[in-house]
């Protein structure tokens, strides 16, 4: 398929190398154009805009780092029209990017009325899934867009999911990184409470994995630098999955919560610890750098 592929960032990127690996012929853009170079590199045809990669597309697919970024290109902004305004043609569009409900919703509503196919298709698995081709997509929006985008879809992870109307993948995904915001802020206070008091965090990781706390950020994703070969921990909490962006979806989810009145301790005081921890200087680490908050203080000589 000709599909146009926008934002490739640290999970777009090799997202996009996936839909190339799988045979489809691919058309990208962004704003840094190191990574245009480096998806050119890999079979991708380069665009000089959004507007110029989508032309003659049969998919076009978005991942972008924030709602503000969503409703900017398909909507417009400063006086400019958006990409819903620039296609001559309906192509299936589906949006990968993490986004408020709402604002999915309200992008949907805007496709809709132009007789365009819209998903919302947040995705699970980190860049480790984007890479291995094993993600999960959560997507909203209607039966026929689904059953249309599962197969591009497949080129690029192994779980697909359809959760239900526009903004459902959305709710789904917050609720999802809500939990692991939880699991990993907790598991870096186990440990950090464990090394304190004179375990190996290696020994104390293993045994635990193997005990009733062992939860997907133990197992998969060990903060503790050293103990799991190949983890962001163990490369300086560089890549990943940005404390950023951690910290957008725990707000995203704070506010999800506000509107449904909804009671989230476990996942405000997640939110606040992620918070912190940006403010310190971490934004752009690895969000499995919360550990360093429970190590402040420490003498790591």
């Amino acid at each position: 398929m000709n599909i146009a592929f926008i934002g490739l960032g640290n999970m777009g990127a090799p997202m996009a190398t996936n839909l190339i690996k799988a045979g489809h012929q691919v058309r990208v853009f962004d704003l840094v154009e190191s990574a245009i170079q480096a998806l050119e590199a890999e079979g991708a045809t380069r665009a000089e805009s959004a507007a110029a990669a989508t032309r003659g597309a049969e998919v076009v697919i978005s991942m972008l780092p924030a709602g503000a970024h969503v409703r900017g290109l398909y909507l417009g902004r400063d006086g400019e029209g958006g990409l819903l305004d620039a296609l001559d043609h309906k192509p299936l569009i589906i949006d990968a990017s993490t986004i408020s409900p709402e604002d999915a919703r309200l992008v949907g509503t805007a496709a809709a009325e132009r007789g365009l196919t819209y998903l919302d298709a947040p995705v699970s698995g980190g860049v480790g899934g984007a890479k291995a081709g094993t993600l999960t997509f959560i997507v909203g929006g209607s039966e026929e867009g689904y059953a249309q985008a599962k197969p591009v879809l497949e080129g690029m992870g192994k779980n697909i999911f359809h959760a239900g109307e526009i903004g459902a993948g959305q709710v789904a995904k917050i609720c999802n990184n809500m939990l692991l915001g939880i699991l990993m802020s907790g598991t870096a206070e186990a440990l950090a409470l464990g090394v304190k008091n004179g375990m190996d965090p290696a020994v104390l990781s293993e045994i635990m994995k193997q005990s009733s706390g062992g939860n997907w950020a133990l197992n998969v994703y060990n903060p503790w630098p050293g103990v799991m070969e190949g983890s962001a921990a163990s490369r300086d909490y560089q890549g990943g999955f940005l404390t950023d962006l951690m910290a957008k979806d725990l707000g995203l989810a704070w506010e999800l919560a506000l509107g449904s009145k909804s009671t989230v301790p476990m996942g405000s005081q997640a939110r606040n610890l992620f918070a912190l921890h940006s403010a310190q200087g971490n934004g752009r680490l690895d969000f499995s750098s919360i550990q360093k908050l429970y190590r402040a203080g420490e003498d790591k000589s």
